[in-house]
């Protein structure tokens, strides 16, 4: 046991309970208002530095609990100041009902981690520029000019900025070392460096989505429910579900325009009376927000120039802008703001400047040469020529889809809601320049013949703020009301939820993933066939090789492939540069070329044409030195194409060693007819294609058994089914048995009551007089078969009025014109 001057503050407080009830429960009575309740030694010694002061008259102990008695006198005892700075047990127990605030740091992890699902759930293939504008160029850098990485002739022609690449490379090169670090093998290493970029974009995407969200705060409140519906929108999105987390400059170019523009300086374009509302502050006030705005201002110009470098088209956003602050403000703020555009915008190109001098080795302005490929020579109509209403008919509907309608209205409001007061005004004001923006960007980029979707991906922050307000006062009080009237509206919501969830996961998941799976195929393969010496090292040794028959960059290229002992080629499609209008007329690459006419282009541009075919994949043959002429393919150990292609391939390659032994789902459905059907990949390795086979005949046997294991546990469903339906089947006979025997007991009833005179049939109603019997009958027609049945029953029932013959008539007429079943009711 512990000592005494051991015990803890626990056990005095309970002997003091102890002591205080004994003393609560003996026959002394309570003390006086003016005398003062006992002190102990260690407690008056406590509270000697503090206020002196009475205490308070203590409660009639026989009214309350002891212990609840106790807590009060305790209470009563502490000093006053500790006394209102502890908040009361009913205050402590509100406090912790009620929900605590989310704050911005849990919002920006939360989406964090949802970014990185969505990213690691991308498994299919939108745009080759999504790998060839980005991931290729960054592969060079990270692991030189001799791994196998495509650089397509935008790279070969300084259209494109070496930043973003920049950035990717960056992380290979820090994925390229932890695996080093950790002796991965090369499967866990290869699957490293594909994660890597996704995890890197998936956290720009959180980035967006945080600032959105913060850009909505900065305009509608902190305390707005608007808030928190600029954020369902943008998570429930599908269109960010399926694009945030690509590594596409646009998207970059996305994040970087919200973070931009809540940054933008937007005291700068307000009204007069507005901007007099505000200059009333003192001048120390005043003079620290100008710091603030400067500050503001001069990052927000950064971002957007460095937006401007990676996608030229991003300047539309900021000279609409610019250009309202510069049309509402005076000639000091213009000359504030193109000092610092100058500044900035010269900061950020020098630096650009820099980098592609390193990248390219040659003096370089990417954005000028941007510009006049794409608009003075026109090659981008070489990739796709749109109708002038595209961003109207299929590019809005594609980045907002469910939430359009909400989206138009906001513009609407936006553009035509007057103000009711200054802070909505101000509110107001934001969203007017936003829907500006909306309207401009897709307007001007409407002129150029080259339309995507993609083009217009940095507005959608902007319209999702602009929808929030809309679909707020739709849906709000369907789920904050319990009202039956709202139930449309509810179930309204609860269809849109799903339509989303089911476009994102249908085009994340399953939509064109054939062109992933089977570079996952093939690294598998590479896998198989290298030997142990090269295990590894697999960017040395004998390899394999693999052709593409498909569209140009169709697949992704080396940031998938990863090994570059993977010797592959695919059909390109490079423009026509630096050609004159009549070149360019009869100008069609080389995929072109294919599906024009397959026959010749294989027999003209295939090493061997298609009579000298290898019999044996290249890592079972021995190594050639023959080069490869120039121009020309060689016929590779594995050759993958759409199923589109399989009947003509069949027919030109029938008499070769290839034959199938892979094959996986891409497109139930795609717009481009060279595109359709399955991946399909053709081997010269016979024991691949036998194993193949053996897979296939494998898969058709586990359908059928799971066939069969379906009619097993079907089986005692059917027996259940049939069991009640032979109880119900006799349930039926037993209720017409008991039915018939309560029909025929009724009609023996109704007999008995005619025959003893007590009951006379309603179509029988009769007058007696002296001369006879008159039937009152008016209903029936005067036919000559009527008359005579009238006749007879005048005879037959009123001859002998004691007799009951009509009965027995009825029965005659009935027996005769019956059917046995009819019979048996009467007798």
């Amino acid at each position: 046991m512990a000592s005494r001057s051991g015990r803890s503050s626990s056990g005095r407080s309970s002997s003091k309970l102890l002591s205080y009830l004994s003393s609560n429960t003996s026959s002394a009575p309570p003390p006086s208002s003016s005398s003062k309740p006992r002190r102990s030694k260690a407690s008056s010694s406590s509270s000697s530095g503090s206020v002196k002061e009475s205490s308070p008259r203590e409660p009639p102990r026989s009214s309350l609990p002891p212990l609840r008695e106790y807590r009060e006198y305790r209470e009563s005892r502490r000093p006053k100041e500790t006394r209102e700075t502890r908040p009361s047990r009913d205050t402590r127990e509100k406090e912790s009902r009620e929900p605590r605030e989310i704050t911005p740091s849990t919002v920006f992890l939360s989406l964090i981690a949802f970014r990185l699902i969505n990213a690691l759930l991308v498994r299919t293939f939108f745009q080759p520029d999504e790998f060839f504008q980005s991931l290729e160029p960054a592969w060079q850098l990270a692991f030189g000019k001799d791994q196998g990485a495509w650089m397509t002739w935008e790279w070969r022609n300084q259209l494109r900025s070496s930043l973003h690449p920049l950035l990717f490379a960056a992380v290979y090169r820090v994925a390229a070392l932890l695996a080093f670090v950790l002796r991965l093998s090369p499967t866990l290493r290869a699957n490293l460096l594909i994660a890597a970029p996704k995890t890197a974009q998936a956290v720009i995407a959180a980035v967006g989505d945080f600032y959105t969200w913060k850009f909505a705060r900065r305009i509608h409140g902190d305390g707005s429910r608007k808030n928190w519906a600029v954020l369902a929108l943008t998570v429930a999105s599908p269109w960010q579900w399926f694009c945030s987390t690509r590594t596409l400059s646009n998207c970059l170019e996305t994040t970087i325009t919200v973070v931009a523009l809540d940054l933008w300086p937007w005291e700068w374009s307000l009204d007069s009376e507005l901007k007099a509302a505000r200059k009333s502050r003192s001048s120390r006030t005043q003079e620290r927000l100008d710091k603030e705005l400067l500050n503001r201002l001069r990052q927000c110009l950064c971002l957007a120039a460095l937006a401007c470098i990676l996608r030229p088209t991003n300047i539309l956003i900021w000279v609409t802008l610019a250009g309202i602050v510069l049309y509402r403000n005076s000639w000091e703020i213009q000359k504030i703001l193109a000092r610092e555009v100058a500044i900035c915008g010269s900061a950020i190109l020098s630096v650009s400047t820099l980098v592609d001098r390193l990248f390219y080795g040659v003096w370089t302005f990417p954005p000028f040469k941007f510009l006049y490929f794409n608009i003075v020579q026109s090659l981008a109509v070489f990739y796709g020529k749109n109708d002038f209403h595209y961003y109207v008919s299929q590019g809005l509907p594609l980045l907002l889809t469910t939430a359009l309608p909400f989206s138009l209205l906001g513009l609407y409001r936006s553009a035509n809601r007057p103000p009711s007061s200054a802070s909505k005004h101000w509110r107001t004001n934001i969203q007017t320049q936003l829907a500006y923006v909306c309207l401009a960007m897709p307007l001007v980029l409407s002129l150029i013949s080259h339309k995507e979707v993609r083009f217009i991906y940095p507005i959608l922050p902007s319209l999702h703020i602009l929808s929030a307000t809309p679909l707020l006062e739709t849906f709000y009080p369907a789920v904050s009301r319990s009202s039956r009237i709202y139930t449309p509206r509810r179930l309204t919501l609860i269809f849109i939820l799903i339509v989303n969830v089911f476009i994102a996961l249908y085009t994340t998941i399953y939509h064109a993933s054939g062109t992933i799976n089977v570079l996952s195929y093939l690294r598998d393969q590479h896998d198989r066939h290298t030997t142990p010496n090269h295990a590894q090292s697999p960017s040395s040794g004998p390899g394999i090789s693999t052709g593409f028959l498909m569209p140009c960059h169709s697949t992704p290229w080396r940031s998938h492939m990863v090994y570059p002992s993977i010797n592959a080629w695919a059909l390109s499609c490079e423009p026509p540069v630096n050609l004159n209008a009549s070149e360019k007329a009869t100008y069609v690459d080389e995929a072109d070329q294919f599906y024009e006419n397959p026959t010749t282009f294989l027999r003209q541009n295939m090493l061997g044409g298609l009579w000298h075919i290898p019999r044996k994949p290249s890592y079972l043959s021995k190594p050639s030195n023959r080069r490869n002429p120039k121009g020309y393919h060689e016929w590779p150990d594995y050759l993958v194409f759409f199923a589109q292609l399989e009947p003509t391939l069949q027919r030109l390659l029938k008499s070769s060693a290839y034959g199938e032994c892979y094959r996986t789902f891409s497109t139930a459905w795609h717009d481009d007819w060279r595109r359709k059907g399955d991946v399909v990949v053709w081997c010269l390795d016979p024991g691949e294609q036998q194993s193949w086979k053996t897979v296939l005949k494998e898969r058709e046997e586990r359908a059928q058994r799971k066939l069969l294991d379906f009619d097993i546990d079907l089986s005692p469903i059917t027996q259940t089914l049939e069991r009640h339906a032979s109880t119900a089947t006799k349930t039926l006979k037993t209720s017409a048995n008991e039915a018939n025997i309560r029909a025929r007991k009724a009609i023996t009833n109704i007999r008995r009551e005619i025959e003893s005179g007590k009951w006379t049939p309603a179509f029988l109603q009769q007058s007696r007089t002296q001369s006879g019997v008159k039937l009152s009958w008016p209903s029936w027609g005067k036919t000559t078969q009527k008359k005579t049945l009238l006749e007879r029953v005048q005879r037959s029932l009123f001859s002998k009025p004691s007799s009951s013959s009509w009965l027995s008539w009825w029965d005659t007429k009935g027996k005769k014109g019956s059917r046995k079943g009819k019979r048996e009711l009467w007798s």
